[in-house]
């Protein structure tokens, strides 16, 4: 049975991944801060590269309102490297090569392509407040102009 995705209120499911900055990434030590967690399927192909490079565009907004931003994907520690160099993204992307933090938010899911299923990391993004609880979920993520949603809601939230 898949996990399902965790509940608002509820706290975040841990986060610990090797980073494309070469540290080690661990939700815990963000506490008392708010931290974008946004899932993304695979490092440098279309959609993933216009999610990336928006959050990237608006990291200055973020930075501003003492949020943090993190991308995780299934793909092996040297693609998310080469992915943040490439598009010289200003947060890290972690690797989740096993996808057990995939599975633990609920987002790794099946998908089909040209008549072909497979699993995959679904296009969700959560907000985690300062408590280390979820404070919001995008669900089937457009990544055309997200980082601008997840903007304003944060704008409105006062977290």
């Amino acid at each position: 049975m898949p996990n399902t995705i965790p509940t608002i209120g509820k706290s975040a499911p841990a986060i610990k991944l090797p980073a494309s900055d070469g540290s080690t990434f661990n939700l815990a030590d963000h506490k008392g801060k708010v931290v974008i967690v946004y899932f993304y399927p695979k490092a440098d192909t279309p959609g993933c590269t216009k999610e990336a490079c928006g959050f990237n565009d608006a990291l200055a907004k973020f930075k501003k309102l003492g949020v943090a931003v993190v991308g995780i994907s299934p793909d092996p520690v040297k693609d998310v490297t080469k992915f943040s160099t490439k598009f010289s993204l200003g947060f890290p992307l972690l690797a989740d090569e096993d996808h057990a933090v995939t599975d633990a938010y609920g987002v790794w899911v099946e998908k089909a392509m040209y008549g072909k299923k497979y699993m995959g990391a679904a296009r969700t993004t959560f907000i985690i407040d300062k408590t280390g609880n979820v404070a919001h979920v995008f669900e089937k993520v457009k990544p055309e102009g997200h980082d601008a949603e997840v903007l304003t809601f944060l704008e409105s939230a006062k977290l």
